[in-house]
């Protein structure tokens, strides 16, 4: 599958390597309005650099657009119009409105996009399996050390619009209510957030983003009647510890507790994963669903519904935002 890369920024940087080492992928070439920026990542990382963006759309099966989210749509409105496949960094969009038309275009035209929300390949997240996960309350931070790269948005659609796609991943139910206020700091949108998300089905959540940290963190523990669930995307790890009424036998390692309903066992599982590049494989598995015929991994819909509780959260915040 020929992959052809729009934006040599940062990450399309990191994107552009990812599908250099990749066996199964086949970089074709880039695209960047800047071109110094554009001689410079094509003599260093030796891929060659396109003109414009229609010959590269030519010469490509996919594009990886990875440039400021305000051009996502018309990027992908131009590559899908010419029967590319598509994968798009998140937010997938700037707007709802964009990400609804997206959506049409793709069914019209029969093809596959994937949103790029990178957690989903996560090994702390893959090494969940299929175990059975109900959340009742959900906790998540996702803290950074301030980069200027990122702040023409504002923290939750930079940051917290992680947190907020494995969330609406793990919970089977519609969003009831947000409330959610912020502080803008350094820039002109909130720098630090702080969102309360309750479901339909009486699961809370409490996300709190934050791009002016000391230090860095991406955690969430996930509670549920009879398990707790600890995630943490930095160090790529995450444990589980199950409640059983009854002994689990020698089978499964349990510590037995005396409580006032009787005897329960806890059991302590720290699930394994070989460690993974995510951003390849997001990109590979992308190939692998168009090869295989069936839908993306990480869809238009799943990052629309994201989208939209981001600017749900947006919205609330606009009412108490903090301006230092």
């Amino acid at each position: 599958m020929r992959y052809g890369v729009f934006g040599a920024g940062h990450l399309g940087k990191i994107h552009i390597k990812c599908i250099q080492e990749s066996e199964s992928l086949e970089l074709v070439g880039f695209y960047d309005p800047d071109p110094v920026a554009s001689a410079k990542v094509s003599e260093a990382q030796g891929v060659k650099a396109y003109p414009d963006p229609e010959s590269l759309i030519q010469d490509c099966d996919l594009i990886d657009i990875v440039t400021p989210t305000i051009t996502h749509y018309q990027l992908a409105t131009l590559a899908l119009q010419s029967g590319k496949h598509v994968f798009i960094e998140k937010p997938v969009t700037h707007t709802v409105e964009e990400a609804v038309a997206l959506i049409a275009l793709r069914d019209r035209m029969n093809l596959s996009v994937q949103v790029g929300h990178v957690e989903r390949f996560n090994p702390a997240f893959l090494a969940l399996g299929q175990r059975e996960i109900n959340p009742m309350f959900v906790e998540g931070h996702r803290l950074a050390t301030f980069n200027p790269r990122g702040t023409d948005v504002s923290v939750v659609l930079d940051l917290m619009i992680h947190d907020l796609d494995i969330l609406l991943t793990l919970v089977p139910s519609p969003v009831a209510a947000i409330s959610a206020n912020g502080v803008a700091v350094v820039s002109d949108t909130p720098d630090i957030c702080n969102a309360r998300i309750t479901f339909e089905n009486g699961c809370v959540a409490n996300l709190t983003a934050s791009r002016i940290s000391l230090k860095q963190m991406r955690k969430m523990r996930i509670f549920q009647r009879d398990a707790y669930i600890s995630l943490d995307f930095l160090d790529r790890k995450s444990s589980l510890l199950r409640l059983y009424h009854e002994n689990p036998g020698p089978g499964l390692p349990a510590m037995e507790l005396e409580t006032p309903k009787g005897n329960k066992w806890i059991s302590m599982e720290t699930p394994t994963m070989e460690p993974v590049n995510a951003i390849r494989m997001a990109l590979e598995t992308f190939a692998e669903s168009i090869r295989r015929g069936i839908p993306s991994p990480v869809t238009l819909e799943d990052g629309l519904e994201a989208l939209r509780v981001a600017y749900l959260i947006l919205d609330q915040i606009e009412k108490t935002t903090v301006y230092a």
